[in-house]
Protein backbone atom coordinates (compact mmCIF):
# COMPACT_ATOMS: atom_id res chain seq x y z
CA UNK A 1 0.00 0.00 0.00
CA UNK A 2 1.30 3.38 -1.09
CA UNK A 3 1.66 5.82 2.25
CA UNK A 4 -1.23 8.24 2.25
CA UNK A 5 -1.04 11.62 3.69
CA UNK A 6 -4.53 13.39 4.18
CA UNK A 7 -4.39 16.88 4.22
CA UNK A 8 -7.62 19.20 6.09
CA UNK A 9 -7.60 22.42 3.69
CA UNK A 10 -7.19 23.77 0.32
CA UNK A 11 -5.87 26.89 0.64
CA UNK A 12 -2.26 28.09 0.12
CA UNK A 13 -0.92 25.73 2.88
CA UNK A 14 -2.79 22.46 1.81
CA UNK A 15 -1.85 22.81 -1.84
CA UNK A 16 1.60 24.00 -1.02
CA UNK A 17 1.47 20.74 1.51
CA UNK A 18 -0.10 18.37 -1.41
CA UNK A 19 2.83 19.70 -3.63
CA UNK A 20 5.32 18.96 -0.98
CA UNK A 21 4.04 15.39 -0.41
CA UNK A 22 5.12 14.77 -4.03
CA UNK A 23 8.07 15.71 -4.23
CA UNK A 24 9.30 13.70 -1.60
CA UNK A 25 7.27 10.73 -2.33
CA UNK A 26 5.86 10.66 -6.22
CA UNK A 27 4.13 7.66 -5.35
CA UNK A 28 2.15 8.82 -2.25
CA UNK A 29 -1.31 8.70 -1.95
CA UNK A 30 -2.60 12.60 -1.09
CA UNK A 31 -6.28 13.15 -0.02
CA UNK A 32 -7.10 16.79 0.56
CA UNK A 33 -10.45 17.80 2.09
CA UNK A 34 -11.69 21.47 1.62
CA UNK A 35 -15.20 22.57 2.72
CA UNK A 36 -15.18 25.04 -0.27
CA UNK A 37 -15.97 24.16 -3.76
CA UNK A 38 -12.77 25.21 -5.17
CA UNK A 39 -8.98 25.49 -4.39
CA UNK A 40 -5.52 26.87 -5.94
CA UNK A 41 -6.99 30.30 -6.28
CA UNK A 42 -5.70 33.45 -4.84
CA UNK A 43 -8.12 35.20 -2.08
CA UNK A 44 -5.78 38.04 -1.71
CA UNK A 45 -6.92 39.10 -4.84
CA UNK A 46 -10.39 39.37 -4.42
CA UNK A 47 -10.37 42.78 -3.12
CA UNK A 48 -8.40 44.11 -6.40
CA UNK A 49 -11.53 42.48 -8.16
CA UNK A 50 -13.97 44.12 -6.15
CA UNK A 51 -11.70 47.78 -6.90
CA UNK A 52 -11.68 46.64 -10.79
CA UNK A 53 -8.07 46.97 -10.50
CA UNK A 54 -8.50 43.31 -12.13
CA UNK A 55 -11.14 42.57 -14.90
CA UNK A 56 -12.74 39.48 -13.53
CA UNK A 57 -12.11 36.48 -10.58
CA UNK A 58 -11.41 33.92 -13.28
CA UNK A 59 -7.85 35.61 -13.65
CA UNK A 60 -7.34 34.64 -10.11
CA UNK A 61 -7.58 30.93 -10.48
CA UNK A 62 -4.21 29.07 -10.26
CA UNK A 63 -4.79 25.67 -11.91
CA UNK A 64 -7.93 23.59 -12.83
CA UNK A 65 -9.21 20.36 -11.34
CA UNK A 66 -7.93 18.85 -13.63
CA UNK A 67 -4.52 19.90 -13.36
CA UNK A 68 -5.07 18.65 -9.60
CA UNK A 69 -6.08 15.09 -11.08
CA UNK A 70 -3.28 14.12 -13.32
CA UNK A 71 -1.03 15.28 -10.67
CA UNK A 72 -2.04 12.89 -8.55
CA UNK A 73 -3.69 14.99 -6.07
CA UNK A 74 -7.45 13.35 -4.94
CA UNK A 75 -9.57 16.59 -4.31
CA UNK A 76 -12.68 16.62 -1.95
CA UNK A 77 -14.47 19.32 -2.42
CA UNK A 78 -17.32 21.26 -0.23
CA UNK A 79 -16.42 18.04 2.31
CA UNK A 80 -16.09 18.71 6.10
CA UNK A 81 -13.79 16.89 8.26
CA UNK A 82 -15.88 16.80 11.39
CA UNK A 83 -13.02 15.49 13.77
CA UNK A 84 -9.67 13.77 14.16
CA UNK A 85 -8.27 10.61 15.91
CA UNK A 86 -4.31 11.18 15.91
CA UNK A 87 -3.72 7.66 17.79
CA UNK A 88 -6.05 5.95 15.63
CA UNK A 89 -4.65 7.72 12.68
CA UNK A 90 -8.10 8.56 11.12
CA UNK A 91 -10.16 11.33 10.24
CA UNK A 92 -13.97 11.13 10.74
CA UNK A 93 -15.17 13.00 7.30
CA UNK A 94 -19.13 14.14 6.74
CA UNK A 95 -20.25 11.42 4.33
CA UNK A 96 -17.18 9.32 4.20
CA UNK A 97 -17.11 8.67 7.66
CA UNK A 98 -13.78 7.35 9.42
CA UNK A 99 -10.92 8.34 6.92
CA UNK A 100 -7.45 6.33 7.49
CA UNK A 101 -4.03 8.29 6.90
CA UNK A 102 -0.08 7.37 7.66
CA UNK A 103 0.75 11.29 8.03
CA UNK A 104 -1.87 13.93 8.59
CA UNK A 105 -1.68 17.70 7.37
CA UNK A 106 -3.70 20.37 9.20
CA UNK A 107 -4.56 23.20 6.78
CA UNK A 108 -7.44 24.98 8.33
CA UNK A 109 -6.65 28.58 8.04
CA UNK A 110 -8.14 31.17 9.64
CA UNK A 111 -11.34 32.68 11.02
CA UNK A 112 -12.56 36.14 11.52
CA UNK A 113 -12.57 37.63 15.09
CA UNK A 114 -16.39 37.94 16.01
CA UNK A 115 -16.66 41.49 16.15
CA UNK A 116 -19.30 40.42 19.43
CA UNK A 117 -21.72 43.20 18.72
CA UNK A 118 -25.49 42.94 18.42
CA UNK A 119 -26.69 42.25 14.58
CA UNK A 120 -23.84 40.36 13.86
CA UNK A 121 -26.73 38.02 11.93
CA UNK A 122 -27.82 40.72 9.85
CA UNK A 123 -27.80 40.15 5.82
CA UNK A 124 -24.71 42.58 4.01
CA UNK A 125 -21.97 41.69 6.28
CA UNK A 126 -19.45 40.65 3.90
CA UNK A 127 -16.44 38.73 5.19
CA UNK A 128 -14.23 38.42 2.35
CA UNK A 129 -12.91 35.10 1.93
CA UNK A 130 -14.46 32.23 -0.45
CA UNK A 131 -14.35 33.33 -4.07
CA UNK A 132 -17.70 32.61 -4.88
CA UNK A 133 -19.51 34.35 -2.36
CA UNK A 134 -17.29 37.08 -3.74
CA UNK A 135 -18.25 36.68 -7.11
CA UNK A 136 -21.75 37.02 -5.49
CA UNK A 137 -21.05 39.93 -3.37
CA UNK A 138 -19.62 41.79 -6.69
CA UNK A 139 -22.95 41.71 -7.52
CA UNK A 140 -24.21 43.35 -5.05
CA UNK A 141 -21.71 45.96 -5.03
CA UNK A 142 -23.24 47.51 -7.89
CA UNK A 143 -26.06 48.59 -6.22
CA UNK A 144 -24.43 49.49 -3.05
CA UNK A 145 -24.32 53.44 -2.54
CA UNK A 146 -22.56 53.61 1.08
CA UNK A 147 -19.87 51.13 2.85
CA UNK A 148 -18.28 50.38 6.05
CA UNK A 149 -15.53 48.67 6.51
CA UNK A 150 -14.67 47.44 10.13
CA UNK A 151 -11.03 47.66 11.20
CA UNK A 152 -7.77 48.69 9.22
CA UNK A 153 -6.58 45.75 9.38
CA UNK A 154 -4.40 44.22 5.79
CA UNK A 155 -7.76 43.30 4.60
CA UNK A 156 -9.96 46.75 5.93
CA UNK A 157 -7.40 48.80 4.33
CA UNK A 158 -7.26 46.78 0.87
CA UNK A 159 -10.86 46.79 0.91
CA UNK A 160 -11.07 50.74 1.99
CA UNK A 161 -9.25 51.46 -0.84
CA UNK A 162 -11.16 49.15 -3.13
CA UNK A 163 -14.35 50.39 -2.36
CA UNK A 164 -13.11 54.05 -2.55
CA UNK A 165 -11.88 53.27 -6.36
CA UNK A 166 -14.93 51.57 -7.12
CA UNK A 167 -17.18 55.13 -6.78
CA UNK A 168 -18.76 53.85 -3.60
CA UNK A 169 -18.75 56.25 -0.40
CA UNK A 170 -16.82 54.35 2.10
CA UNK A 171 -16.46 54.64 5.87
CA UNK A 172 -13.73 53.09 8.04
CA UNK A 173 -14.32 52.36 11.37
CA UNK A 174 -11.17 51.39 13.60
CA UNK A 175 -10.61 52.03 17.58
CA UNK A 176 -6.71 52.90 17.20
CA UNK A 177 -5.70 56.22 16.15
CA UNK A 178 -4.08 55.45 12.73
CA UNK A 179 -5.08 51.95 10.40
CA UNK A 180 -2.74 49.24 10.82
CA UNK A 181 -1.68 50.35 14.31
CA UNK A 182 -0.73 46.66 15.51
CA UNK A 183 2.32 46.74 12.37
CA UNK A 184 2.64 50.01 10.80
CA UNK A 185 3.66 53.58 12.38
CA UNK A 186 1.90 56.41 12.22
CA UNK A 187 4.45 58.71 10.57
CA UNK A 188 4.48 55.61 7.44
CA UNK A 189 0.79 55.73 7.41
CA UNK A 190 -0.21 59.04 7.56
CA UNK A 191 0.31 59.53 3.31
CA UNK A 192 -2.24 56.73 2.98
CA UNK A 193 -4.74 58.99 5.57
CA UNK A 194 -4.15 61.73 3.27
CA UNK A 195 -4.90 59.97 0.16
CA UNK A 196 -8.10 58.16 1.28
CA UNK A 197 -9.36 61.84 2.57
CA UNK A 198 -8.74 62.60 -1.62
CA UNK A 199 -10.70 59.51 -2.31
CA UNK A 200 -13.30 60.67 -0.11
CA UNK A 201 -13.03 58.07 2.23
CA UNK A 202 -14.33 58.70 5.85
CA UNK A 203 -12.19 57.74 7.98
CA UNK A 204 -13.48 57.25 12.04
CA UNK A 205 -10.20 56.42 14.55
CA UNK A 206 -10.09 56.20 18.03
CA UNK A 207 -13.98 54.33 17.95
CA UNK A 208 -15.18 51.82 18.67
CA UNK A 209 -18.01 49.46 17.45
CA UNK A 210 -21.47 48.78 19.32
CA UNK A 211 -23.30 47.21 17.02
CA UNK A 212 -25.42 46.52 13.83
CA UNK A 213 -28.38 47.84 13.20
CA UNK A 214 -31.63 46.85 10.96
CA UNK A 215 -34.20 44.83 10.25
CA UNK A 216 -33.51 42.03 8.98
CA UNK A 217 -30.51 43.48 7.14
CA UNK A 218 -27.75 46.07 7.20
CA UNK A 219 -28.66 49.73 7.57
CA UNK A 220 -26.68 51.46 9.86
CA UNK A 221 -23.65 50.45 11.77
CA UNK A 222 -23.71 51.94 15.48
CA UNK A 223 -20.95 53.33 16.91
CA UNK A 224 -19.22 55.49 19.76
CA UNK A 225 -18.85 58.31 17.00
CA UNK A 226 -23.00 57.55 16.28
CA UNK A 227 -25.11 55.98 13.67
CA UNK A 228 -23.42 55.71 10.08
CA UNK A 229 -26.26 54.91 7.80
CA UNK A 230 -25.30 52.18 5.21
CA UNK A 231 -26.09 49.19 2.70
CA UNK A 232 -23.27 47.40 3.32
CA UNK A 233 -20.56 46.16 5.92
CA UNK A 234 -16.83 44.62 5.04
CA UNK A 235 -15.82 42.85 8.45
CA UNK A 236 -12.40 42.69 8.01
CA UNK A 237 -11.39 42.40 11.79
CA UNK A 238 -8.43 40.67 12.67
CA UNK A 239 -7.68 37.17 11.79
CA UNK A 240 -7.80 34.05 14.56
CA UNK A 241 -6.48 30.92 14.27
CA UNK A 242 -8.60 28.05 13.30
CA UNK A 243 -7.37 25.49 15.21
CA UNK A 244 -10.86 23.63 16.77
CA UNK A 245 -9.85 20.35 15.09
CA UNK A 246 -6.81 20.57 16.85
CA UNK A 247 -7.52 21.79 20.00
CA UNK A 248 -10.36 19.12 20.25
CA UNK A 249 -7.93 16.06 19.52
CA UNK A 250 -5.69 17.44 22.12
CA UNK A 251 -2.51 19.11 20.07
CA UNK A 252 -0.80 21.48 22.24
CA UNK A 253 -1.69 25.13 21.53
CA UNK A 254 0.02 28.33 21.30
CA UNK A 255 -0.78 31.76 23.24
CA UNK A 256 -2.18 32.93 19.95
CA UNK A 257 -4.64 30.20 19.95
CA UNK A 258 -2.53 28.66 16.71
CA UNK A 259 -1.04 25.32 16.80
CA UNK A 260 2.31 24.60 18.28
CA UNK A 261 5.18 23.41 15.31
CA UNK A 262 8.64 22.81 15.46
CA UNK A 263 10.89 23.20 12.48
CA UNK A 264 9.87 20.44 10.60
CA UNK A 265 5.80 22.18 11.14
CA UNK A 266 5.19 19.27 13.07
CA UNK A 267 2.89 19.14 15.81
CA UNK A 268 2.39 17.74 19.00
CA UNK A 269 1.01 14.32 17.85
CA UNK A 270 3.57 11.99 16.13
CA UNK A 271 3.04 12.16 12.52
CA UNK A 272 0.51 15.13 12.14
CA UNK A 273 1.53 18.41 10.80
CA UNK A 274 0.23 21.94 10.86
CA UNK A 275 0.72 24.93 8.02
CA UNK A 276 -0.41 28.08 7.31
CA UNK A 277 -2.57 30.22 9.34
CA UNK A 278 -3.83 27.70 12.07
CA UNK A 279 -0.20 27.77 13.59
CA UNK A 280 1.49 30.35 15.23
CA UNK A 281 5.42 30.72 14.11
CA UNK A 282 8.56 32.50 16.04
CA UNK A 283 9.68 35.87 15.13
CA UNK A 284 13.31 35.33 14.43
CA UNK A 285 14.22 38.16 16.99
CA UNK A 286 12.13 38.13 19.64
CA UNK A 287 10.74 34.56 19.43
CA UNK A 288 7.45 36.25 20.04
CA UNK A 289 4.91 33.74 18.71
CA UNK A 290 2.92 35.24 15.32
CA UNK A 291 0.14 33.88 13.67
CA UNK A 292 -1.65 35.06 10.36
CA UNK A 293 1.01 35.85 8.54
CA UNK A 294 1.05 36.02 4.41
CA UNK A 295 0.03 33.46 1.69
CA UNK A 296 3.31 33.53 0.71
CA UNK A 297 4.26 31.91 4.27
CA UNK A 298 1.21 29.67 4.21
CA UNK A 299 2.38 28.09 0.52
CA UNK A 300 6.21 28.07 2.22
CA UNK A 301 5.39 26.49 5.39
CA UNK A 302 3.11 24.06 3.39
CA UNK A 303 5.92 22.95 1.15
CA UNK A 304 8.12 22.09 4.22
CA UNK A 305 5.28 19.94 6.08
CA UNK A 306 4.44 18.48 2.94
CA UNK A 307 7.77 17.21 2.36
CA UNK A 308 8.25 15.58 5.61
CA UNK A 309 4.67 14.62 5.83
CA UNK A 310 6.10 12.36 2.50
CA UNK A 311 9.12 11.28 4.22
CA UNK A 312 11.53 14.17 2.83
CA UNK A 313 13.44 16.49 5.24
CA UNK A 314 13.01 19.71 5.09
CA UNK A 315 12.71 23.13 7.62
CA UNK A 316 10.95 26.17 8.30
CA UNK A 317 12.79 28.56 10.18
CA UNK A 318 11.28 31.26 12.13
CA UNK A 319 9.94 34.67 10.44
CA UNK A 320 11.56 38.18 9.80
CA UNK A 321 8.44 39.01 8.12
CA UNK A 322 8.55 41.07 4.99
CA UNK A 323 4.82 42.95 3.88
CA UNK A 324 3.92 45.62 2.01
CA UNK A 325 0.39 46.41 0.68
CA UNK A 326 -1.10 48.98 -1.51
CA UNK A 327 -3.16 51.31 0.82
CA UNK A 328 -4.91 54.91 -1.11
CA UNK A 329 -2.84 56.02 -3.61
CA UNK A 330 0.96 54.87 -1.55
CA UNK A 331 2.47 51.15 -1.15
CA UNK A 332 3.35 50.60 2.50
CA UNK A 333 5.53 48.05 3.80
CA UNK A 334 8.49 46.96 6.37
CA UNK A 335 10.51 44.41 7.21
CA UNK A 336 10.41 42.49 10.73
CA UNK A 337 8.92 45.41 13.26
CA UNK A 338 8.30 49.11 13.46
CA UNK A 339 8.44 51.79 16.35
CA UNK A 340 5.37 51.33 17.48
CA UNK A 341 5.96 47.32 18.12
CA UNK A 342 9.27 48.04 19.42
CA UNK A 343 8.04 49.94 22.35
CA UNK A 344 5.06 47.93 23.59
CA UNK A 345 7.89 45.12 23.39
CA UNK A 346 10.08 47.26 25.47
CA UNK A 347 13.50 47.16 22.76
CA UNK A 348 15.60 49.51 22.72
CA UNK A 349 16.49 51.06 19.08
CA UNK A 350 17.83 53.84 17.25
CA UNK A 351 16.35 55.53 13.97
CA UNK A 352 17.58 56.10 10.73
CA UNK A 353 15.59 57.33 8.09
CA UNK A 354 15.62 59.25 4.48
CA UNK A 355 12.77 60.84 2.15
CA UNK A 356 14.11 59.71 -1.29
CA UNK A 357 13.19 58.59 -5.02
CA UNK A 358 12.37 55.60 -6.85
CA UNK A 359 13.96 56.28 -10.07
CA UNK A 360 16.57 59.07 -11.80
CA UNK A 361 14.89 62.80 -10.20
CA UNK A 362 14.67 63.59 -14.20
CA UNK A 363 13.28 60.55 -15.21
CA UNK A 364 9.12 60.71 -15.89
CA UNK A 365 7.30 59.02 -13.30
CA UNK A 366 9.73 59.35 -10.39
CA UNK A 367 8.14 59.02 -7.05
CA UNK A 368 8.81 59.44 -2.94
CA UNK A 369 9.95 57.08 -1.18
CA UNK A 370 10.52 57.38 2.47
CA UNK A 371 12.66 54.51 4.43
CA UNK A 372 12.89 54.36 8.22
CA UNK A 373 15.78 52.00 9.89
CA UNK A 374 15.75 50.24 12.99
CA UNK A 375 18.72 49.36 14.51
CA UNK A 376 19.97 47.96 17.71
CA UNK A 377 21.74 50.34 19.68
CA UNK A 378 25.61 49.79 20.02
CA UNK A 379 26.13 47.03 17.44
CA UNK A 380 24.11 49.06 14.94
CA UNK A 381 22.71 45.40 13.71
CA UNK A 382 19.08 45.71 11.63
CA UNK A 383 16.00 45.03 13.57
CA UNK A 384 13.24 46.76 11.61
CA UNK A 385 11.99 48.91 8.94
CA UNK A 386 8.89 50.32 7.29
CA UNK A 387 8.60 52.49 4.36
CA UNK A 388 5.79 54.28 2.22
CA UNK A 389 6.59 55.23 -1.60
CA UNK A 390 4.45 53.90 -4.80
CA UNK A 391 7.34 51.66 -6.44
CA UNK A 392 10.18 49.32 -5.15
CA UNK A 393 8.15 49.03 -1.71
CA UNK A 394 7.89 44.93 -2.09
CA UNK A 395 11.46 44.48 -3.53
CA UNK A 396 13.01 46.33 -0.15
CA UNK A 397 10.98 44.74 2.31
CA UNK A 398 12.14 41.32 1.16
CA UNK A 399 16.21 42.41 0.90
CA UNK A 400 15.67 44.25 4.32
CA UNK A 401 14.12 41.11 5.88
CA UNK A 402 17.38 39.18 4.74
CA UNK A 403 18.89 42.18 6.11
CA UNK A 404 17.71 41.55 9.64
CA UNK A 405 17.76 37.65 9.33
CA UNK A 406 21.62 38.15 8.37
CA UNK A 407 22.90 40.91 11.22
CA UNK A 408 23.54 43.74 8.36
CA UNK A 409 24.48 46.60 10.45
CA UNK A 410 23.86 50.18 9.46
CA UNK A 411 27.38 50.29 8.34
CA UNK A 412 26.73 47.57 5.84
CA UNK A 413 23.90 49.20 4.61
CA UNK A 414 25.21 52.77 4.47
CA UNK A 415 28.32 51.16 2.22
CA UNK A 416 26.22 48.75 0.02
CA UNK A 417 26.16 48.24 -3.64
CA UNK A 418 23.26 49.57 -5.40
CA UNK A 419 21.93 49.64 -9.28
CA UNK A 420 21.71 53.15 -10.79
CA UNK A 421 19.62 53.18 -13.75
CA UNK A 422 17.56 56.27 -14.23
CA UNK A 423 14.47 54.65 -15.27
CA UNK A 424 14.96 52.32 -12.38
CA UNK A 425 16.66 53.39 -9.89
CA UNK A 426 18.16 56.44 -8.38
CA UNK A 427 22.17 57.74 -7.84
CA UNK A 428 21.21 57.04 -4.15
CA UNK A 429 19.39 54.67 -3.07
CA UNK A 430 16.96 55.77 -0.25
CA UNK A 431 18.37 52.77 2.13
CA UNK A 432 21.80 53.63 1.86
CA UNK A 433 20.43 57.36 2.88
CA UNK A 434 18.45 56.01 6.00
CA UNK A 435 21.30 54.24 7.00
CA UNK A 436 24.00 57.06 6.37
CA UNK A 437 21.70 59.71 7.75
CA UNK A 438 21.72 57.17 11.03
CA UNK A 439 25.31 57.03 11.44
CA UNK A 440 25.13 60.88 11.00
CA UNK A 441 23.06 61.39 13.65
CA UNK A 442 24.81 59.01 15.86
CA UNK A 443 28.20 61.13 15.55
CA UNK A 444 26.39 64.51 16.51
CA UNK A 445 24.91 63.16 19.38
CA UNK A 446 28.18 61.18 20.68
CA UNK A 447 27.01 58.13 20.53
CA UNK A 448 29.24 56.59 17.87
Amino acid sequence: MPHKTVIVGGGAGGLGAAGGVKAANPEAEVVVYTEFEDVAYSPCGIPYVHGKEISDFEKLFLATKEQYVKAGIDVHYETTVTAIDPKGKTVTVEGEGRVSYDTLILATGFDYADPGVPGGDLENLYYVKNIRKAMEWDKVLDSVKTAVVIEASPLGTEMTTSLAHRGIETHLVDPNPWPLAEMADPDIMAPVEESWTEMGVKAHFNTTLKGFLGQGKVSAVDTSDGEIPCDLVVVATHKVPNARLAADAGLKIGSTGGIIVDERMATSAPGVFAVGDCTEIPHGLTRVPLQGLTGSHAYAQGKAGGNNAGGGSRTYKAVYVPWGTPAGKWVIGGASFGETTATALGIPYVVGQAQGISRARYYPGVKPVKVKLLAEPGSLRLIGAQMVGQEGIKERADFLAMAVKFGFTFHDLAAMENVYSPAIGALNEPIVVAATNGLDELRKAGKL
